[in-house]
Order: structure tokens, then C-alpha cells, then sequence
């Protein structure tokens, strides 16, 4: 029986923008190993007027309260571009979302998650398949395995008790989304390390560091290879002009050249790999606060990520190699030589990749056999409307 004591309301406008964020900041205080987030990024994110995201897509935000206290939000929205995506790749037509959950109990879950989907539907949605928050670029998935260790950079963290409620309102299991743990401090296998050099041999091949002089063609480079090496994938969406400008930007100050890195085939760009170092282990030291002496701290971590774990967010082949021993070898060199300056250069000694999709089993057989282990699992989950 539903909770007549519980009222949701739209969060419109910068006052409720503001309301939605620090609601979200207080559920994430309270759960283990969170690590808390700069406040006017997150403001960022669901801001029409700053988001490109809103470009293509409708998003409404819910508050839900009880006795006139918030204890639980939600984000309904609708991706024009996943709309017409082929519904063999997990969205397409009719498919709406759910993201940024959090709440006090599972009546207010139930709640919520109802509000979402009545919303949806009322957009003419017949399916709906969450969280995600907002693009299937920034947070997919709930956090279902590896709660006893903080997160890196751009990447949820959930409690474990959110896992039932979702499940608990009739959404079942659409994807996995993996992350896999590296050791970067130990050279590769021997066999990958013959594989590696046998490239090194060939004259046909570059492995360069991106160019940062020249960097908004650099990053459309990289994000134009992502866009065909992932458009098969389940849940792309590619990325439109104004995201591509907006990605440069907010990259570009966490951006190592000899941290990330195109290959080449005969001078052409067919192959990238993009590596973060994990500011999430600076704003765990300040609280995720820039003043007073937050952004001290965070400036030099930028400009020297000296012993700081690495994320592998994006790396991508062009889809005309992707059936070829060429991408394997070409993804091989391009984490071998960034692993060697990561451990070199900044003493870094554990690297994360992900996320990987449940089904990628090119990329899981990279991730075996230079032998990193899962150690976060994320779900999207579905259900009919």
C-alpha cells in the first residue's frame, strides 16, 4: 500500500536544481567509501543552460517529501538520440529513463520510482530502464558489486540496499557494466610484452601523445573514433557537436599528453586510449569543498597526479580493425606504454578499466590476459510501462 504521507514535487528552476543537488549530497555523506563531489559541477550537470545533454533530450526532476522533509529524488528523462537507436543496442523507440535515485526507505523508492515511470508514460514511453544519470555517459548503472572501496573519478557509488528496492519494484536485470582492477606497479605477461614489441617493429605503426597545442581537433580525433568504435554497442549514444566542444573543455585540465594516447596506421588516427587520474582521492581529503583550501589541493594534483591511482574510462579501435589481431595488438601497446609512464613518471601503482560492457568479449579478453580482476559491477535494469 502506498505511503499517503509521502508528497513528490518537481524540482524546476535554480532553486530546485540547488534543493535537488544537496539532497543527493546529504544520501551520499551517509554511504560508506562515497566520496563527495564538487558541488557546482553537479550543478552543472542537470543545468539546460549548461549541459549539452539538454540539447537532445526532455529531463524532469522529482523531490519526494514526508512531513515536509525531503527524503528521497529521482530524474525522469527522454534521450531523443537513444530513441533512434536500433532496439537490438538496448534503447530505441519508447524508451525512457530513470536516474540520480536516492532514498530514505523503499516506500519512498516505490514512490519515486512510480512518479518516474508515470511521468514517462505520460510522454508516450512504453519502456524504461535506469539509472542512469543523465547520459549514458556520465553515471550508468546501479552499483551492485564493490561498495567496500571508494570510487574513481566519474563514477557512482551506491549503497547496497538500493539493489532490492529497484529490483523489489518489478525491474529486472538489462545489462552489466564491469570495471576491472590493474596492478600497474609490474610489467605485463610475457606474452603480451612479445605482442607489444612485435608492433614496435612495425614501421607502420605510431603510438603518440595527444597534442594538447592542438587540442579541440585532438579531442574531435578521439571522439569521432569512439563514435565508430562504439556504434554497435548496447546502450551508444554518439556524441553530437556541442557535447564534443563541451567534453574538450572540461577535460582538458585533467588531460596528461603522455597519459593519453593515439595510434596510427600509416599516419592516420584509428585507435585512442583516455586515462584520468583519480582526483576522487583529493576531494575524499577536502570533502569535495574548493575553498578555503580545497582548490590548493586539487590544482596540484592536476598539474602533478603524483601517486594517484589512473582510470581507463574510454579506449576505442576503429570498427573496420575490430575483427582483426591488429586491435588487440594496438590496445595492448597503448596500455603498455601509458602504464609504464603512469608507474614511471608518477609513481602510480593501481590503474582501473571501465566501464566494459557485460558482452565485450574483445575487451574482457584484454583485461584477462594482462591479468586485471573485476572489481566494481553496475546493472541497468528495465521494465515494460
Amino acid at each position: 500500500m502506498a505511503d499517503q504521507n509521502i508528497v513528490i514535487e518537481e524540482a524546476n528552476g535554480k532553486a530546485g536544481r540547488a534543493a535537488f543537488v544537496d539532497l543527493g549530497r546529504e544520501f551520499a555523506a551517509s554511504v560508506p567509501h562515497s566520496v563527495p563531489q564538487i558541488r557546482s559541477e553537479q550543478l552543472e550537470l542537470i543545468d539546460p543552460g549548461k549541459n549539452p545533454f539538454f540539447g537532445h533530450a526532455r529531463v524532469q526532476l522529482f523531490i519526494a517529501y514526508r512531513a515536509g522533509k525531503p527524503v528521497g529524488r529521482i530524474a525522469a528523462h527522454i534521450d531523443h538520440l537513444a530513441l533512434e537507436l536500433p532496439v537490438e543496442q538496448g534503447m530505441g523507440p519508447g524508451t525512457g529513463m530513470f536516474g540520480y535515485f536516492d532514498a530514505e526507505d523503499e516506500a519512498v523508492a516505490n514512490a519515486l520510482l512510480e512518479r518516474a515511470e508515470a511521468w514517462l508514460r505520460d510522454k508516450g514511453m512504453t519502456r524504461v530502464i535506469g539509472p542512469i544519470s543523465l547520459s549514458i555517459w556520465e553515471e550508468p548503472g546501479l552499483l551492485v558489486k564493490g561498495h567496500d572501496h571508494s570510487p574513481m573519478i566519474m563514477m557512482g557509488h551506491d549503497p547496497a540496499h538500493y539493489q532490492p528496492w529497484i529490483e523489489g519494484a518489478g525491474y529486472g536485470h538489462a545489462k552489466s557494466l564491469l570495471t576491472y582492477d590493474l596492478d600497474i606497479s609490474k610489467p605485463f605477461p610475457p606474452l603480451i610484452q612479445r605482442i607489444v614489441q612485435s608492433g614496435e617493429r612495425n614501421e607502420r605503426i605510431r603510438i603518440r601523445p595527444v597534442d594538447k597545442s592542438r587540442w579541440p581537433e585532438e579531442i574531435r580525433q578521439v571522439l569521432e573514433i569512439l563514435n565508430d568504435a562504439w556504434s554497435d554497442n548496447w546502450g551508444f549514444v554518439p556524441f553530437t557537436e556541442d557535447e564534443i566542444a563541451y567534453a574538450a573543455k572540461k577535460l582538458k585540465p585533467v588531460i596528461k599528453p603522455e597519459l593519453n594516447m593515439l595510434a596510427e596506421l600509416d599516419g592516420r588516427p584509428v585507435a585512442f586510449m583516455v586515462v584520468l587520474p583519480d582526483i576522487n582521492e583529493v576531494l575524499s581529503r577536502t570533502g569535495g569543498k574548493l575553498f578555503p583550501f580545497g582548490w590548493f589541493h586539487l590544482l596540484r594534483a592536476l598539474g602533478n597526479p603524483k601517486g594517484l591511482g589512473m582510470r581507463v574510462p574510454l579506449m576505442g579501435v576503429l570498427k573496420e580493425f575490430q575483427s582483426s589481431r591488429l586491435a588487440s595488438q594496438l590496445a595492448f601497446m597503448l596500455i603498455s606504454k601509458i602504464r609504464e609512464n603512469a608507474n614511471d613518471l608518477y609513481g602510480s601503482t593501481r590503474g582501473e578499466i571501465g566501464w566494459i560492457l557485460d558482452d565485450n568479449k574483445g575487451m574482457i579478453a584484454i583485461a584477462d590476459a594482462i591479468e586485471s580482476k573485476i572489481n566494481r559491477e553496475y546493472v541497468i535494469y528495465e521494465k515494460a510501462l
